[in-house]
């Protein structure tokens, strides 16, 4: 019984918040932004032309069209924070929690893909994300 409770004790902690670079907190506020507006185009336009979203369940979705129409009808407020990112050249990542308000226990965990452009400029490669409860 000692040794459940440690383990779920351990389970809940949350990673620690990690500050990103401007270049890519901005990806993450951007995201905020467009989720929490309704606004599938323009989440859509914070990926790269090629990107992905990775649906749990679903097949993968391609493309900044197919995205856009992929995230109609969703959104609503959300909290992204970052626990553990990396650059090298022109990729890079940001693991991360999402809640649905700053402060809260993470509801989910996300993974984002980036890739650098010619200008310097950070897209979403590919996101997936899923969700900290357990299905039943």
């Amino acid at each position: 019984m000692f040794a459940s409770v440690l383990l779920s004790a351990a389970l809940l902690a949350q990673e620690p918040t990690v500050e990103l670079p401007r270049e890519l907190d901005r990806v993450l506020t951007d995201y905020e932004t467009a989720w929490a507006a309704r606004d599938a185009k323009a989440l859509a336009a914070l990926f790269a032309e090629d990107g992905f979203v990775l649906p749990g369940g679903q097949p993968p979705v391609r493309g900044r069209a197919a995205i856009a129409h992929y995230y109609q009808g969703h959104g609503g407020p959300l909290s992204l924070r970052a626990i553990a990112y990396a650059t090298e050249g022109q990729v890079g990542y940001i693991l991360g929690g999402y809640a649905g308000e700053k402060g809260k226990e993470d509801d989910g965990k996300f993974t984002l893909t980036l890739r650098k452009d010619a200008s310097g400029k950070w897209w979403i490669f590919s996101d997936m994300d899923n969700s900290n409860r357990r299905s039943q």
